[in-house]
């Protein structure tokens, strides 16, 4: 699955997509490595991508969620 990224400010995630049919939400870290992330609702995403510091609330929010590297 492509998942169109859009480029966020964070010091640890280059970009972020979310595809609201399948509820995948892809994480591009700076590392280079793309995560999918399955079951994230379309709230969670808006937010991870308003949060004020998106890295932080990613550690929160979704570490420890299954996902799958693209």
């Amino acid at each position: 699955m492509d998942i169109k990224l859009t480029p966020v400010k964070s010091s640890t995630i280059a970009g972020v997509g979310y595809d609201p049919k399948s509820q995948i939400m892809a994480v591009k870290f700076k590392s280079g490595s793309t995560y999918h992330y399955s079951g994230v609702s379309a709230a969670a995403h808006q937010s991870l991508v308003s949060a004020k510091s998106i890295g932080k609330h990613f550690g929160v929010a979704f570490r420890g969620m299954k996902f799958e590297r693209k």
